[in-house]
């Protein structure tokens, strides 16, 4: 259905694409395979008019086309769910679904009614149960998500490119979109699908495109691959899933937290409901919960982010403190990195060395001034330590990919040289190699001394990085297991909410 041919793109001298071909079959799952960086969301966002200027040629149903911007490719029948949410925060749920595509009544005026009623049964489909007229800024960043799904399957498009749709969603969440998937390719749709979770890909695709630093390595049906084949494809070498070797815990206590409770802003109701645990020095304590269960809001009660609506004790070491904001947990040795690295974690269209020295200025200024020898120096320290794929500390954050970008959260968040490390989902949305830099980094840090909590949706890295597991559901804590007691399986029974 569509062919790229010798697609090459360059941004600021750094070759992004290298006469990269590509095939889309109708009424087939095309998974897109690569590290991050390789240049798969760059090759999407060519297909769906996103970038227009780009040297090769597109051939969709048998015509040469060339979009000047993404309503084009959509009006021609080739859709995008991008990795990066594309919403207005502001607008509610039917108004970011509809917006360029209203419908109008006879007399001219929005055709409210009927959008909103479209909402609903799209928002059913995806079983989100959400009222449509809910702004958009409300929602978690997985039923957001959902709405991106909304917004691509309004659209009667004959080709779907489908860009980590699962990185944030719930597993029941997977399930649905799988199934939706599968309606698709029956009805003889191309789906070009980027995800960085193999197991997915093994599940619902039928053919594979990998890429390696901007080429097309090699394409093919999906039946008869194995891990270790896609992977060697992917890197160029085998890789072994990094796993925590099992240590005796230390009883030194960095954090302690007591019956933190969180109040919603608007409805009477608790979001985290008498939580209590601790960490120790050296310890990486892992969070699992199914989406909703309120790790996040636990992570942003404890960084001091709503002291007006949250009740409970924390100490550091054997120290009380009380967080009236992020400043005084910064302060006494505590960071986060977010969940939402875009929108929460960096400033996209600052350098990557401002990005990293953001969270220490006062350290790095002599007399009132930056001194930018320093500055320069801590941001290269970090590319280094982190192994950041950058042309250099100048480059705009925005220009890099998605697992780049999350190591600059963690260098900034490093440079404070914290007590207590806070990382809500690290590796969404980053291919394995990544994943592997990270957990060994994580690993590193504990070996350091810091105290390390990891919020994951992912129960394989939960199992994988952590001493001890801490599971949540519906704003409680239901479960607590060391990692040698713990299975998959009883972690989900514990993260079930009761009512379902």
């Amino acid at each position: 259905m569509l062919v790229a041919e010798n697609i090459t793109k360059r941004f600021s001298g750094v070759t992004a694409l290298d006469n990269v071909c590509l095939e889309l079959h109708a009424g087939k799952v095309n998974a897109i395979i690569g590290e991050n960086g390789a240049g798969k969301s760059t090759l999407m966002k060519i297909l769906s008019g996103v970038y227009e200027d780009y040297e090769g040629k597109i051939i969709f149903k048998n015509k040469k086309v060339n979009f000047s911007n993404p309503k084009e490719a959509q009006d021609s029948g080739i859709a995008i769910i991008h990795q990066e949410l594309n919403l207005i925060p502001y607008l509610s749920i039917t108004e970011n679904i509809f917006l360029g595509r209203e419908l109008i009544t006879n007399l001219g005026t929005l055709d409210k009614k009927a959008m909103r009623s479209k909402t609903r049964s799209l928002l059913e489909k995806l079983k989100l149960n959400v009222d449509p007229g809910t702004l958009v800024y409300e929602l978690k960043v997985g039923q957001q998500q959902v709405v991106e799904i909304a917004k691509a399957l309004l659209v009667e498009s004959d080709v779907i490119i489908m860009d980590e749709p699962t990185s944030a969603i719930s597993e029941s969440e997977v399930e649905v979109l799988f199934g939706i998937i599968e309606d698709l390719k029956k009805e003889g749709k191309a789906i070009a699908y980027i995800s960085h979770k193999l197991d997915e890909l093994f599940k619902i695709a039928d053919r594979f495109v990998v890429l390696r630093d901007g080429k097309t390595i090699e394409s093919g049906d999906m039946k008869g691959m194995t891990h270790d084949d896609i992977i060697n494809k992917m890197v160029g070498r085998s890789i072994n899933v990094m796993r925590k070797n099992e240590a005796a815990l230390n009883v030194d206590k960095i954090l302690s937290v007591t019956n933190i409770c969180l109040k919603h802003p608007l409805r009477n109701q608790e979001l985290v409901k008498n939580v209590s645990f601790s960490v120790s020095k050296g310890e990486i304590l892992g969070i699992f919960g199914l989406m909703g269960a309120g790790r996040t809001e636990l992570l942003e009660t404890i960084f001091g982010m709503h002291p007006k609506l949250s009740t409970g004790k924390v100490a550091i070491g054997n120290k009380k403190v009380h967080f009236k904001s992020p400043s005084d947990a910064i302060k006494a040795g505590v960071a986060l990195v977010p969940e939402d690295r875009k929108k929460d974690g960096l400033v996209l269209g600052l350098n990557v060395k401002t990005n990293i020295s953001i969270t220490t200025l006062e350290q790095l200024e002599e007399f009132g001034v930056l001194n930018n020898g320093k500055e320069t120096a801590l941001a290269k320290k970090y590319i280094a330590d982190l192994q950041i794929k950058t042309p250099s500390e100048k480059q705009q954050a925005k220009n890099l990919s998605g697992g780049n970008q999350q190591k600059i959260v963690l260098s900034k968040w490093l440079a404070t040289k914290p007590k207590v490390l806070m990382l809500d989902e690290p590796t969404r949305g980053i291919d394995i190699n990544a994943k592997n830099e990270i957990y060994k980094l994580i690993m590193r840090l504990a070996n350091e001394g810091l105290g390390i909590i990891v919020v994951s949706s992912e129960l394989p890295e939960i199992l994988a990085i952590s001493d001890r597991i801490l599971v949540m559901s519906e704003g409680s804590l239901t479960a607590e297991f060391l990692v040698s007691e713990a299975t998959e399986d009883n972690i989900l029974k514990a993260a079930i909410p009761k009512t379902i």
